[in-house]
């Protein structure tokens, strides 16, 4: 008789544990939605309940890109960096969405998604990192941001678990975070019973036009009509042959590999995220504790690797002692959709054709104000001022100048 071999935590990925209806394609909708993701099912959810028809089309399985690979951070202080002041408006707007956007999808839904308003911790071990983290605090007051400095001895007085090693930190008690998991199943269910359609395995190879207007997509299962189209598919949203090359957004992928980890009584866990120049860690509320991410443009090439895996342990271990005694639970990569800019890009983009896509690494962040901005656009054909400026128009080429003659 063979003994029962453990299933392998490479590749294995935290699952929501939710499972659609089956349901067929309609011949119609008000609004059809090329992406299952986090922006997908958000707008989706936000424009059912402006009384809209809605179907959401998914080329594989609810958040199988990067909603359900990633950390689920609200974090805007944290990720504050130079050059990253145009985006910082819109992620406080969406930051105190979230709020609201919480209460509703709980209470829509009937799930909990693990809303945490702990804040995070940014680390930093010797000389020359914390002087690059003095640059980054400076910075973060500068933009008025909610941020306090700590010595090693404040630092550990938060997080008693860490290296004696660790030198200084910088406090953000205002970056929260959910479970990504819980709030896909949450968006699932509030879209089901706002009476959106979920169609998954169902490839969009196409977009049907009509007097230079988008007016449906084509699917590997049939022709849908609709009255708008909202491109959200994430990093798939900038490749070919869905739009014509007048349309091609600077869209791509940027890869990351995460792990969980069990933590126990005896490992002791982490009472906030926390931030190191390497990983961040993310504790959750079932146990686990999150460490990602990688950073790898190498496009579309799937696995997780033995130095991916590495940095992340390693990372992770300079600053936390504890990770040796924990078992690794599941280990995945997923990918970005990063835009030139690494902002969202929300807009019409041609008539009927709406795009909501490259939120780079802040989609838990700004899903409550993209979500929003979508469907004010497409019941009003208006952006909200603070989404004005994340239209494609600003990655238009200035014309060349002509010579004098």
């Amino acid at each position: 008789m063979g003994l029962d071999r453990p299933i392998s935590p490479i590749g294995q990925r935290r699952q929501p544990g939710f499972a659609l209806k089956a349901v067929p394609m309609p011949e119609r909708a008000d609004v059809a939605i090329v992406g299952g993701g986090l922006i997908g099912l958000a707008c989706a959810w936000r424009l059912a309940a402006r009384g809209l028809a809605v179907t959401v089309i998914e080329r594989d399985t609810i958040g199988c890109g990067a909603s359900l690979a990633a950390t689920g951070m609200l974090a805007p202080a944290a990720e504050h960096e130079p050059g990253s002041d145009p985006l910082l408006p819109l992620a406080m707007d969406s930051l105190a969405r979230w709020p609201g956007f919480r209460d509703d999808l709980e209470a829509a839904s009937g799930l909990s998604i693990d809303y945490r308003p702990d804040g995070t911790l940014v680390l930093a071990i010797g000389r020359d990192e914390v002087e690059r983290l003095r640059f980054r605090f400076d910075l973060q007051r500068r933009s008025g941001l909610d941020a306090t400095w700590l010595n090693g001895t404040e630092v550990r007085r938060l997080e008693p678990i860490l290296r004696p090693s660790v030198t200084a930190g910088v406090q953000c008690p205002l970056d929260h975070q959910v479970d990504p998991r819980l709030v896909m199943a949450a968006l699932a269910q509030a879209c089901e019973a706002s009476g959106v359609t979920i169609l998954e395995q169902t490839p969009v190879t196409g977009l049907d036009w009509s007097g230079g207007r988008v007016t449906g997509v084509v699917t590997q299962k049939g022709r849908l009509a609709a009255g708008t189209v909202v491109l959200a598919a994430g990093a798939w949203s900038g490749e070919g042959g869905l739009l014509p090359e007048t349309l091609a957004l600077p869209v791509r992928p940027l890869k990351g590999q995460a792990l969980a980890l069990r933590t126990t009584r005896q490992t002791g866990t982490l009472a906030r995220m926390v931030w190191t120049e390497q990983v961040h860690m993310a504790p959750k509320s079932d146990g686990q504790l999150i460490i990602g991410a990688t950073v790898e443009d190498c496009g579309f090439r799937e696995g997780v690797t033995a130095g991916g895996l590495y940095a992340l342990l390693e990372g992770a271990r300079r600053v936390l002692p504890g990770i040796e005694e924990m078992e690794v639970e599941a280990v995945w990569s997923g990918y970005r959709p990063t835009s030139d800019d690494d902002a969202p890009i929300i807009d019409t983009i041609a008539p009927g054709l709406v795009a909501a896509t490259g939120h780079h690494r802040n989609g838990y962040l700004l899903a409550p104000v993209t979500a929003d901005a979508v469907a004010d656009l497409v019941t009003s054909g208006e952006l909200p001022a603070v989404a004005r400026s994340f239209t494609l128009a600003r990655f238009a080429r200035p014309e060349p100048r002509r010579a004098a003659r």
